[in-house]
C-alpha cells in the first residue's frame, strides 16, 4: 500500500466516510503532488476549483467538438473524495494532475474503439464510464466486489455493509490503515480475476504512464485518489512496455472541451442517464458536514420541515425519535444508526405512520435540491454565455428546484422573459414548460411557467451552438432548419405559433413560404384541420406581442376554406379510432373560425383577413351536410354516428338550428331503423361538452330514454360501453338530476316555470345582450319569441 513514493488511497465515489478518510490521509501524508482518477483534459480546468464561485455539487462536463451530443459527466458533491483532494491540493498550493483515459477516447467511433466490432456488438463493461453510473464498478456480467466482501463478512446488504465499516466510522490514528485494509481485499478479489474489463486494463495502464510522469517531475511524495477497484493493479508496476503495448490498441482520441457545469443533489441520486446512483446525497452531505452525531440534527431539520408543512411536531417528538433510532441501531448490530433506522424513527414517531409526510421528508432532505455553482471564468460556449447574460438580466436565476413563473406580457420585462422560455423550448432546452395558470385567466396577455434547470441543459446548449452565438440567433436558425425538414403540415403551423410566441420575426418568412407550399399540396383534411387551430391562435397574439399578421391571417382563411368544402367528404366510411380523432379536429376547428370571422363571435382575432367575411356561415353550412349524410347502404356509405350527433350539437349552441329540429333528428336517428351502435355513437357526439341540454328539454331526454328501453338485450352489451362513457363525461351534478329525473317520471314533461316577481321588461332584458355577449364572446342575438329560449 504505502512506499517510499506513492500512497494509493483506494475510494468509493462519492461517499462521505472516504471523503473524510482521505482528508485526513493527505493531512497525514503531506504529499507534494495529488494524482486523481478523472479525465485528462480536466488539467485544464482544475485550477478553477480555487474560485470561490465554485460551489458543489459540480460536474466535469466532456464533450466532443464535432459532435456535442457526444458528451460525458464526472459529478463531484462536497463530500465526494476526489473533491476533498482538489481542495486539499488547491488550498495547499500542489500541483494536482487528473490521470484517467482521455475523454476524447471514449467519443471515438464505436468500430475504432472496440476492434471494429459495433457498438450493439460490446459487452457492458467495455464501454465508456459514462453509460455506467459510478465509471469504477463492474457490470452484470461479473461479481459485485462490494458483495461478495459483505457475503463474506456475514451480512446480506452490500450498501449497509459499507456503510458500517468505513462511511460511518471516524478516521484512526493512522489515517493510512483503512485504505491498505481496503486494498488487501480488492487485491484477493482481483486475484480471482473478478470484475475486470479490457477497459479496466487500459484505464489502468494509463493511469500507471501518469504516475510514472509524475515521477519524472521530480515527486517524492505522490498520492493517488482513485476507485479501491484499481489499487491493485497499481500497486504493482509492470514494464514500460507492457503498457505502451496495452495503450497501443486505443483508437484515434477525439478532440474534446471540458468545462465545469452546475450539478444537482437530484442528479446525483439518479442511477440512469447521467446520474451517479447516490440514492440519498442529502444525508451524505449532512453526514460529511457535521461535526459530531449527526441523527439529532438531522431529526431536527425534518421537524422543521413537517412543522413548515403543517404538521403538528414538537421537541418531545424528536427526542423520542433520536432514542428510538439509536435503539433500533443497537437492535440491528449498527455501529451508528444509518439512514434506514432515521426513517423508521420519522415514520413512527414525526410522521405518525404517515407515508405521505415520509416522503416529503425523503424528498427534500434525503435527496434535496442543491445546486452548484460554477464560475464566469469557466469555459463556455459563446451561446452558454449569451443565455448567462439573458437570465441576468432579466433576473431569471436558474434552480434546482420547480417553482411557478406567472407572466404579464403587457410588461416589457415579462414580455422578454416569455421569449426567451419560448426561444429555450425550440432548441431543446426545456428549462421552462407551460402550466396552468394560478389565476384561471383565459386572456392572451398571460403566461404560466414551470420552472426547473437540469444539468443536462449544459449539452444541449453546447448542441445548439452549432445554430448561432447567441440565444435569437441560434432560435431563427434552428426554426428555418425545421421547417425545411417538415413534412407534416400541423408540424410547421405549431412552428409559426412558436415562431410567433419565442418573437422570431426573422424565421417567420421562411417558415410561412415553407408552409403555403406545404399546403398547397396536402389534400388530406384531417391534416389542414389539424393546422388551422394553431394558425388561428397565432393571430391571437397579435395586440400583446405586436407582431405582423398579414401573411398568417390569409394562409388561415386558405386553409379554413378547404376544411369546410372538404369535411364531409373526408368523414365518409370512418372507423371508429378514426372518428374519435376527427371529432376532436372538427371541436378544434370550430373554435378557430369562431375566432377568425368576426359574425361568428363578434371578436375576429387581430391581423384576421377580410377573406374570412362569410366563413362561419360555409362552415354552418358544412356542418350541416356533415349531419345529413347518414349511412342509408351501410357504414361505409355515410359519416358515423358520433361525428353527424357532433355536427349537430355543434349548430344547436350555435343557435343555427332550434331544439325542434334537433329533437327531430335525435328522433330519427334513435329509430328502430337506426344501428344501436350508430346510435350510441350519435348520443356521444351530440352530449359531448355538457349534458345539461337534456335537463333544459325534458322531450330530448324522455327520447333518449324511450329508445334505450327499447334495445334489446344482445343489442344493449354492446352499446352500453359507449353510453357509460357519454354519460361519465358529463358533469356529477347533471348525472345527479338526469338520474333523479328518470326515476321520478314521467319524462317528456316540462318541469314547472319559476314564478317571476313581475312582468319581464323586454326593453331593459335586449338593452343588456350586446353587453353580456362581448363578455361571453358570443354573437349578440335578441331573444326570439318563436321559442321562448335565448339563441
Amino acid at each position: 500500500m504505502k512506499d517510499t513514493e506513492v500512497a494509493l488511497l483506494g475510494i468509493r465515489h462519492h461517499g462521505p466516510g472516504s471523503a473524510r478518510a482521505v482528508a485526513a490521509a493527505l493531512a497525514q501524508w503531506q504529499p507534494d503532488a495529488v494524482l486523481i482518477e478523472g479525465p485528462a483534459e480536466a488539467d485544464a480546468v482544475v485550477h478553477l476549483a480555487a474560485e470561490k464561485d465554485l460551489v458543489p455539487p459540480v460536474a466535469l462536463l466532456a464533450h466532443a467538438v464535432d459532435d456535442p451530443a457526444k458528451a460525458a459527466f464526472w459529478p463531484y458533491a462536497e463530500f465526494s473524495p476526489e473533491w476533498v483532494a482538489i481542495r486539499h491540493a488547491v488550498d495547499h498550493d500542489l500541483p494536482v494532475r487528473f490521470i484517467d483515459l482521455p475523454a476524447g477516447y471514449g467519443f471515438a467511433p464505436a468500430e475504432a474503439a472496440d476492434g471494429g466490432r459495433p457498438e450493439e456488438d460490446r459487452p457492458d463493461e467495455d464501454r465508456p464510464d459514462e453509460d455506467r453510473p459510478d465509471g469504477d464498478r463492474p457490470d452484470e456480467l461479473h461479481a459485485d466486489p462490494l458483495a461478495l466482501l459483505a457475503e463474506v463478512a456475514g451480512h446480506d446488504d452490500p450498501e449497509r455493509w459499507w456503510e458500517d465499516v468505513v462511511e460511518h466510522r471516524a478516521p484512526g490514528a493512522d489515517a493510512l490503515v483503512p485504505f491498505a485494509a481496503v486494498a488487501e481485499a480488492m487485491a484477493a478479489l482481483r486475484a480471482e480475476g473478478l470484475g475486470e474489463s479490457r477497459r479496466d486494463q487500459l484505464r489502468e495502464a494509463y493511469m500507471r504512464q501518469q504516475i510514472r510522469a509524475a515521477r519524472r517531475a521530480g515527486h517524492r511524495r505522490i498520492a493517488v485518489v482513485c476507485g479501491a477497484f484499481h489499487v491493485p493493479a497499481l500497486a504493482t508496476m509492470p514494464t514500460v512496455a507492457h503498457d505502451r503495448a496495452l495503450l497501443a490498441e486505443l483508437p484515434k482520441k477525439v478532440k474534446a472541451d471540458i468545462t465545469w457545469i452546475p450539478w444537482t443533489h437530484r442528479r446525483l441520486s439518479q442511477a440512469t442517464g447521467y446520474g451517479a446512483g447516490i440514492q440519498s446525497p442529502g444525508w451524505y452531505h449532512h453526514l460529511f458536514t457535521t461535526e459530531g452525531d449527526p441523527v439529532p440534527r438531522w431529526l431536527t431539520r425534518a421537524a422543521e420541515l413537517l412543522r413548515a408543512a403543517d404538521h403538528p411536531v414538537s421537541s418531545a417528538h424528536v427526542i423520542e425519535a433520536v432514542r428510538l433510532a439509536e435503539t433500533l441501531a443497537v437492535l440491528r448490530g449498527r455501529p451508528l444508526a444509518g439512514l434506514t433506522e432515521t426513517l423508521d424513527a420519522v415514520r413512527a414517531v414525526l410522521c405518525e405512520g404517515s407515508d405521505v409526510a415520509l416522503e416529503l421528508v425523503r424528498d427534500r432532505l434525503v435527496v434535496g435540491d442543491e445546486l452548484g455553482e460554477v464560475p464566469e471564468a469557466a469555459p463556455a460556449v459563446p451561446l452558454q454565455r449569451d443565455l448567462a447574460r439573458l437570465q441576468r438580466s432579466l433576473r431569471l436565476k436558474p434552480g434546482a428546484a420547480a417553482r411557478d413563473l406567472d407572466l404579464d406580457l403587457r410588461k416589457d420585462t415579462d414580455a422578454a422573459r416569455s421569449r426567451l422560455l419560448h426561444r429555450l423550448r425550440l432548441l431543446g432546452v426545456e428549462w421552462g414548460v407551460p402550466a396552468r395558470s394560478s389565476v384561471h385567466s383565459t386572456g392572451t396577455f398571460r403566461e404560466s411557467w414551470r420552472l426547473c434547470w437540469q444539468p443536462e441543459f449544459a449539452v444541449r446548449i453546447a448542441e445548439a451552438a452549432q445554430w448561432g452565438t447567441t440565444v435569437e440567433e441560434a432560435a431563427v436558425n434552428k426554426a428555418v432548419g425545421t421547417a425545411r425538414a417538415a413534412v407534416e403540415l400541423a408540424e410547421l403551423t405549431g412552428l409559426v405559433e412558436t415562431c410567433l410566441l419565442a418573437g422570431l420575426s426573422g424565421a417567420l418568412p421562411a417558415v410561412m413560404r415553407v408552409l403555403a407550399d406545404c399546403a398547397a399540396l396536402d389534400t388530406d383534411v384531417a391534416h389542414l384541420a389539424g393546422a388551422l387551430p394553431a394558425l388561428v391562435r397565432a393571430l391571437r397574439y397579435g395586440d400583446v406581442r405586436g407582431t405582423d399578421h398579414g401573411a398568417l391571417a390569409g394562409a388561415a382563411a386558405g386553409l379554413a376554406e378547404r376544411v369546410c368544402v372538404g369535411l364531409p367528404p373526408a368523414c365518409v366510411g370512418l372507423d371508429a379510432e378514426s372518428a374519435a380523432a376527427m371529432r376532436a379536429r372538427i371541436d378544434e376547428v370550430h373554435g378557430a373560425i369562431a375566432l377568425l370571422d368576426p359574425d361568428a363571435s363578434g371578436q375576429a382575432a387581430p391581423g384576421a383577413s377580410p377573406d374570412t367575411d362569410g366563413l362561419a356561415e360555409r362552415w354552418a353550412a358544412a356542418l350541416r351536410s356533415l349531419a345529413r349524410r347518414e349511412p342509408a347502404g351501410g357504414p361505409a356509405t355515410g359519416a358515423p354516428g358520433l361525428l353527424r350527433g357532433r355536427a349537430v350539437r355543434l349548430l344547436l349552441d350555435d343557435g343555427r338550428l332550434d331544439s325542434e329540429e334537433a329533437g327531430r333528428r335525435l328522433r330519427l336517428v334513435l329509430s328502430v331503423a337506426s344501428a344501436p351502435a350508430d346510435a350510441a355513437g350519435w348520443v356521444e357526439g351530440f352530449l359531448t361538452g355538457g349534458g345539461a341540454l337534456l335537463l333544459h328539454d325534458p322531450r330530448l331526454l324522455a327520447l333518449l330514454d324511450e329508445w334505450l328501453n327499447g334495445v334489446s338485450a344482445e343489442v344493449f352489451t354492446d352499446v352500453l360501453p359507449l353510453l357509460r362513457r357519454t354519460f361519465a363525461g358529463l358533469e356529477a351534478g347533471v348525472r345527479t338530476t338526469i338520474g333523479g329525473r328518470v326515476a321520478a317520471g314521467p319524462l317528456g314533461v316540462a318541469p314547472p316555470a319559476p314564478e317571476t316577481a313581475g312582468d319581464l321588461d323586454r326593453d331593459r332584458a335586449d338593452a343588456a345582450v350586446p353587453v353580456l355577449a362581448l363578455l361571453l364572446g358570443v354573437r349578440p342575438k335578441i331573444p326570439r319569441q318563436a321559442t321562448g329560449r335565448n339563441t
